[in-house]
């Protein structure tokens, strides 16, 4: 099995396609093969590197509480172990705060970054989501839970759209039966780490080229956090999908995945 020995945790990835290399960071509560639609497009031209961050899939999951930037060494020895120097850097939600603090603590190993629905700092409001999002998971079944969180990051459009629908359902399905489930401390640490980030006044730091991306009507992240983001990284790119929510990058993937793709041959 691919792991690696990395900041004192067994750390567990796979890998997708051939070229220059990619590494994929997921968000809270996800392993890395959530990237797969989106590396069915992206292996044709980069390395991918999909990662389960500390506290979920197949990697360890001590008991937290986790830092973003503790998960960004957990990365930084994990690009050591594979001898890349330097990586393009995709991160989602939670996966885009390791990736601001990768490129803050580890500048020389990233080549250039997009911020997915991603944050800066965290507002008493989205205090209050992770801390439900807690108290969830210890109460409700594997498929309850899954549909708060589809609940959190689709858009009103995605569940009134049929196909989508059933999608959802299917996915609720799975958590039922997921065989690598996320235990409540590993979320719990996970969610600490997305509370406590706060790099607001250090990104100014950032001299890689930078996208930020993310969903117009996404009430988990709002517009605002992504534009704070994209205002302080110097010469950051900012791109807003409109009627989009957290999970844009699956209710646009026709359209974000070579949007994508092409940045990053850009970048």
């Amino acid at each position: 099995m691919p792991l690696i020995e990395t900041n004192g945790i067994n750390l567990y990835y796979e890998e997708r396609g051939s070229g220059e290399p990619l590494l994929l960071i997921m968000g809270i509560t996800a392993p890395g093969t959530v990237w797969e639609k989106h590396v069915a497009d992206w292996e044709k031209d980069f390395r991918c590197i999909l990662v389960d961050n500390r506290g979920v899939g197949r990697s360890d999951k001590p008991v937290g509480p986790y830092t973003s930037a503790q998960m960004a060494d957990d990365c930084a020895g994990l690009l050591e172990a594979l001898q890349i120097q330097e990586a393009r850097v995709v991160g989602c939600s939670m996966g885009s705060i390791i990736a601001q603090q990768l490129v803050l603590r580890h500048p020389e190993k990233v080549r250039s970054l997009v911020l997915m629905c991603t944050w800066a700092r965290c507002d008493n409001t989205a205090k209050a989501v992770f801390q439900h999002m807690m108290h969830s998971k210890a109460r409700l079944r594997p498929e309850e839970f899954a549909l708060f969180i589809q609940l959190l990051i689709y858009s009103k459009a995605s569940w009134e759209n049929e196909i989508m629908f059933a999608e959802l359902e299917e996915g609720r399905r799975q958590a039922a039966v997921d065989p690598h489930p996320q235990p409540l401390h590993g979320l719990e640490g996970q969610a600490v780490a997305c509370v406590t980030h706060h790099v607001l006044d250090k990104l100014y730091e950032v001299q890689k080229p930078t996208l930020v991306i993310g969903g117009a009507e996404d009430s988990f992240t709002p517009a605002w956090m992504a534009e704070e983001v994209a205002d302080a990284i110097p010469h950051a790119e900012l791109h807003l999908y409109p009627k989009s929510g957290h999970a844009f990058h699956w209710e646009n993937i026709d359209d974000f995945n070579p949007f994508i793709r092409k940045w990053l041959l850009t970048h």
